[in-house]
C-alpha cells in the first residue's frame, strides 16, 4: 500500500499527533520515544483500515486499537466519520474526539487546521500546518482517492478538490499513499500537472469520475 505516516510536533513542548498510525504500530510508538517526543493524539484522514486499522482483504491490521493500548490519547476524526470508524476499527465512541471543518488543533505552539474534503469517504479530512497539507487519500499527487467505494461520492469529491486547489502554490502536498515520484509537491506543480484538476466543472467532472 505504500502508505505514508505523519508525526507533527511541537520541538520545544515534546508532544506530537500521530496521522493515520495503520501499520507497525509499535514500532510508531518506539520512533516518537526515540525523538524524545510524547504521542498526544492521532489524527485520522478518513476509515478505512489501512489507515486507521481493521479488517482489510482478509488481513487484520493493527491500528488505533493497538496503539490505544500502548497510549491513553484522543483519536480526532471528523464527526461523520465516527460510526464507519467505529465500525472498521472495534473503538469504542468514548475514545473518538469528533470534529467540524474548520476546526484547530493545537500541539504545543503549533495550530493544525482541520479540513473536511468529503469524496473518498463521508468524514474524510486533510490537515493544514505550516503552509503544508497532509491530505490522505482525498488528493494524491497523481489522482485522488476512489469514488466507487461505501460512502464515496463523486459530487463531494469535485467541491473537495475545488476547496483544495484554492490553497497558495507554496503549500508542500503530502499525500496518503506514495503513488508517484516524488513523495510530496508543491500545491502549484499539484495543481498544474493532476489530471483531477482538468475538468473546470462539477458535469466535466462527473463525465469522467461519476459512477
Amino acid at each position: 500500500m505504500v502508505n505514508f505516516v505523519y508525526a507533527i510536533g511541537d520541538l520545544v513542548t515534546r508532544e506530537c499527533v500521530i496521522v493515520d498510525p495503520a501499520y507497525a504500530v509499535n514500532e510508531l510508538a518506539s520512533i516518537v520515544q526515540a525523538d524524545d517526543m510524547v504521542i498526544s493524539g492521532v489524527l485520522g484522514t478518513h476509515y478505512h483500515p489501512d489507515h486507521l486499522g481493521g479488517s482489510m482483504m482478509g488481513w487484520n491490521i493493527e491500528g488505533i486499537s493497538t496503539l490505544l493500548d500502548v497510549v491513553d490519547v484522543p483519536i480526532h476524526i471528523n464527526r461523520y466519520e465516527s460510526e464507519w470508524v467505529q465500525k472498521t476499527t472495534g473503538v469504542s465512541s468514548n475514545l473518538l474526539s469528533l470534529h467540524d471543518a474548520g476546526d484547530i488543533i493545537r500541539i504545543g505552539e503549533i495550530d493544525i487546521t482541520l479540513l473536511h474534503t468529503p469524496g473518498h469517504t463521508p468524514g474524510s479530512q486533510c490537515f493544514l500546518v505550516d503552509n503544508k497539507l497532509v491530505s490522505g487519500d482525498t488528493l494524491f499527487l497523481e489522482g485522488c482517492g476512489r469514488t466507487d467505494l461505501p460512502g464515496s461520492n463523486p459530487d463531494d469529491m469535485f467541491d473537495s478538490l475545488t476547496l483544495l486547489s484554492t490553497l497558495p502554490d507554496d503549500v508542500i502536498v503530502f499525500p496518503g499513499h506514495q503513488y508517484s515520484q516524488p513523495a510530496q509537491m508543491l500545491m502549484g506543480d499539484v495543481r498544474s500537472s493532476n489530471y483531477v484538476f482538468k475538468p473546470k466543472t462539477k458535469e466535466a467532472w462527473l463525465q469522467w469520475f461519476g459512477r
